[in-house]
C-alpha cells in the first residue's frame, strides 16, 4: 500500500485542502490541519456536531493558509480575511450562525478531538468504494467530504486500515514514508457523515444501514472485539515526538 491522498482542514469543521506533502509538527499533527477552530462565548467549539448550519458553509485558502475567503452556498465569495487578524471575519461569522464566535489559533497541537490520539485520521480508497456500494446514490468525493479523513491509503484491500489498530490498550506501530505512526482505535463516527456536505440534508437510515453493513463485511482478520458498536470507520493515531519535521508525501509507502 501506498499513501494516496493528503488533506488537512485548517479551520476545524470547515473545507479541507489537498496537497502533495507535508511535515509534522512539534505537536504531533499536520502542519496546518485544525489549527483554527470557531468558539462560541461559552467556550464551546462551533461544529458540524453541533449545528448543520456548518455545512452550508464554503472557504477556499491561500496556499500559505494565510487568508481564506467565505461564503454561503449560492452566494458570492467574501473578501480575503487576514486568519492573523481574524476580527473582519470574526463579524462574517456571527452574522452567519446568529451568535457571536471567536477564532482561536494553535499552530503545533491543533484542536483535535481526540486529545490522546491526535493524529491525523487514515482510512483507504478501497474502503470508500465500498461504502458508496452500500449507498449508490453517493458519490465517493461525497463520502471523502463525509468523513473528513486525513491521510488516504491506495493499493490495498476494503477496509485495510482496521490492520493499523491492534488489541485494546495496544498501541500499534506502523509507518507511512519517513514518519512513525501509532495505531490506537477504529473512529466512533458523529452525526456528520450522515449529512450532505452542501446542504447538510440527512440520509434517511443512514447510520443503521451502515452499521449493519459494516458489521457484515468486517474482514475476518479483523480485531471485532474493538468494536463495541459498529458505527466506526478509520482509524485515529498518534505520532511520536520524536517525528517532527519530517515529510510525509503522496506516493509514501505503507508498512506495518
Amino acid at each position: 500500500m501506498r499513501l494516496g491522498r493528503i488533506q488537512i482542514f485548517p479551520i476545524k469543521s470547515l473545507d479541507g485542502v489537498f496537497v502533495g506533502e507535508t511535515r509534522v509538527t512539534p505537536g504531533g499533527i499536520l502542519e496546518n490541519d485544525r489549527i483554527y477552530a470557531i468558539f462560541d462565548k461559552d467556550d464551546k467549539v462551533v461544529n458540524g456536531k453541533r449545528t448543520a448550519r456548518v455545512h452550508e458553509l464554503r472557504c477556499a485558502f491561500d496556499p500559505e493558509i494565510k487568508q481564506v475567503r467565505l461564503w454561503q452556498n449560492g452566494e458570492s465569495p467574501s473578501p480575503q480575511f487576514q486568519l492573523d487578524a481574524p476580527d473582519r471575519m470574526e463579524k462574517w461569522l456571527g452574522e452567519f450562525f446568529g451568535f457571536s464566535v471567536t477564532l482561536r489559533h494553535e499552530p503545533q497541537k491543533g484542536f483535535p478531538d481526540d486529545r490522546a490520539a491526535f493524529g491525523p485520521t487514515v482510512t483507504s480508497e478501497a474502503s470508500l468504494r465500498e461504502i458508496q456500494k452500500w449507498f449508490p446514490e453517493l458519490t465517493l468525493e461525497s463520502l471523502q467530504r463525509r468523513f473528513r479523513t486525513n491521510l488516504e491509503l491506495a493499493g490495498g484491500e476494503p477496509f485495510c486500515e482496521d490492520s493499523l489498530f491492534g488489541v485494546p490498550d495496544e498501541l500499534k506501530p506502523f509507518q507511512i514514508g519517513a514518519v512513525k505512526f501509532f495505531g490506537h482505535n477504529p473512529c466512533q463516527r458523529c452525526v456528520v457523515p450522515t449529512r450532505d456536505p452542501e446542504s447538510g440534508r440527512a440520509v434517511a437510515e443512514f447510520q443503521k444501514k451502515f452499521m449493519e453493513l459494516r458489521k457484515k463485511f468486517l474482514p475476518e482478520w479483523a480485531n471485532a472485539q474493538r468494536f463495541n458498536h459498529f458505527y466506526r470507520f478509520a482509524v485515529n493515531t498518534s505520532i511520536p515526538p520524536g517525528e517532527a519535521g519530517k515529510p510525509l508525501r503522496v506516493g509514501d509507502a505503507v508498512e506495518f
